[in-house]
């Protein structure tokens, strides 16, 4: 392989600066912020079916929610969403009791075509996100908000959330990207009966009234975003346009950063993230995902996955440490080889504590009645290659060793949410952070089986479920032995029964030329671009 500065200048030498800036250059470039990623967005909507993740980063910034979260300091710096402190959007002022929420919205917040915002399109957004379906709905019921009937409408600026039960994650469920507000009036004009939240419009365009507005899209090319001047949910951003160019080829956007005609990157390989950061010519931001790992998922319904003997077999057999050196170069934080006597924390994410041990693999294998070891696929997500496909090939050589026999899935970034909500995959790896940062958060996301929407492995426990339940209930009360208790429980079943493998904890990874600043952490792990600034 050539040096990663060498390759990545070659294969950049294919995209050339004026057909990067174009008509962004008589904007002046101060004005202006290139992005180039990976994959890009296959819906603009976060309502929509099966919205991929860069789709979270269009919704973010175009849209307002009621409440966002002030921001903390890291020890490296880094400005982190503080889960426990809200800032306000929408709303101006919200008072909460044992039995509601009501908050009152700003009179002046108007929409990108200047109708102004009211408590109907809160409702009505409301209503859509607990009555669409899949993720969306999936989300509102996380926080117990799952009744159109919840959202009650006082006057035209007064919204009151009512409460079905105690719940610590209500509020914050509200600050999350699912809680969008639409422009009602608008979409309506475009629904249909067979379409009635008029879904298949805003796929394509955005009906919102944040920070920014979609100017143009070209899906698999570019996003471009204009600054919507009369935004009312915080102060006006100093960036004006946004170009978010779709780069696939890792070469090439090294290259672009590395000339200087790209802003911002932030899914390089880690081999050039560790480079451009000793290089010390741009900034290099490293942040661990909150409540997220990589993992490697089976599906307990498909045979031979169904027997967990050939699960703990798997986990016997995954090159853990290469995964580390040889595809994060250390940035991440090991999941695995926690000592036998350690004990299980009341926190997640946390290791377990399997290691590579290819004996114990075989035999495991051998005693679940796989001794000659089976065929099967190992899947994952095309968009985020850079990471994922160095996993499968390095745990597909290791699999070999025992017997298993796999075949890489190569899925298109644009329908891996949609085969992943499928629950059909066998075998596969994949990413999972939870927005709300609670262990109980993550695992009624992940393991509960009552049509959890990321309980991808189709895990099924009645354990497992009364656990997670009860620390829910326990965190709301405020019973804190119980609280503890349960999510030691769900800990030790996770690992025991072992549906899915955590490989380590990921960290986000954003290199910025050096007069770019302002970059925030937040749970979604997406761009927010209302606080960045770029200087001369």
């Amino acid at each position: 392989m050539k040096s990663a500065s060498v390759a990545a200048l070659a294969a950049g030498a294919s995209i050339t600066l004026p057909g990067l800036w174009g008509a962004a250059r008589a904007q002046g470039r101060s004005n202006t912020l290139l992005i180039v990623s990976e994959s890009g967005p296959n819906n603009l909507d976060i309502h929509g079916v099966g919205t991929n993740v860069p789709g979270y980063e269009a919704s973010w910034n175009c849209y307002d929610r009621l409440l966002g979260h002030q921001m903390k300091t890291l020890p490296n710096g880094t400005p982190y969403y503080d889960r426990n402190s809200y800032r306000m959007e929408l709303a101006e002022s919200f008072t909460v009791n044992d039995t509601s929420a009501t908050f009152t919205l700003r009179r002046d917040a108007t929409f990108h075509d200047g109708a102004p915002v009211t408590a109907h399109d809160v409702k009505w957004s409301f209503d859509r996100a607990v009555s669409v379906g899949g993720f969306p709905t999936f989300q509102m019921s996380a926080g117990s908000l799952r009744k159109p009937e919840q959202f009650v409408v006082i006057d035209d600026h007064t919204i009151r959330v009512d409460f079905i039960a105690p719940d610590r994650l209500t509020i914050p469920d509200l600050a999350v990207v699912v809680p969008a507000i639409f422009n009602s009036k608008l979409v309506l004009k475009h629904a249909t009966a067979a379409d009635p939240w008029g879904l298949d419009y805003t796929k394509q365009n955005t009906a919102g009234s944040g920070a920014y507005k979609v100017e143009r899209w070209t899906p698999g090319t570019e996003v471009v975003y204009r600054r919507n001047d009369d935004w009312k949910g915080g102060p006006l951003p100093a960036i004006e346009r946004i170009i978010w160019r779709i780069v696939p080829d890792a070469g090439n956007r090294r290259a672009l950063l590395e000339r200087g005609d790209a802003d911002i990157s932030y899914d390089l390989p880690n081999k050039d993230f560790v480079a451009l950061r000793d290089a010390g010519k741009l900034t290099i931001v490293s942040t661990p995902y909150s409540n997220g790992i990589q993992y490697i998922g089976m599906n307990v319904t498909v045979p031979p996955f169904d027997n967990p003997l050939v699960r703990k077999a798997v986990a016997c057999a995954i090159p853990y440490q290469k995964i580390i050196d040889a595809v994060m170069f250390g940035l991440a934080r090991p999941m695995f080889g926690a000592p036998a006597d350690a004990p299980t924390e009341v926190a997640w994410p946390q290791p377990h504590k399997y290691t590579t041990d290819m004996a114990r693999a075989k035999a495991l294998l051998t005693e679940a009645g796989f001794p000659e070891g089976f065929e099967t696929t190992l899947s994952f997500d095309l968009g985020f290659a850079a990471v994922n496909e160095p996993i499968c090939v390095l745990v597909q050589e290791s699999l070999a060793q025992i017997g298993i026999r796999t075949t890489i899935n190569k899925i298109p970034g644009a329908n891996w949410r949609t085969e992943l909500s499928k629950k059909q995959m066998p075998l596969y790896t994949n990413v999972f952070s939870g927005w709300l940062d609670y262990p109980e958060y993550f695992f009624y996301w992940c393991y509960h089986g009552q049509n959890a929407l990321f309980n991808t492995m189709s895990y099924q426990s009645p354990a497992m479920d009364a656990l997670i339940d009860a620390a829910r209930t326990a965190a709301a009360t405020g019973d804190t032995a119980t609280y503890d208790a349960s999510v030691r429980g769900f800990v030790d079943l996770a690992f025991e029964d072992m549906p899915r493998i955590p490989l380590y904890q990921p960290y986000v990874n954003v290199a910025m030329q050096r007069n770019v600043s302002g970059y925030e952490y937040w749970f979604h792990r997406r761009l927010d671009y209302r606080t960045l600034v770029k200087g001369a």
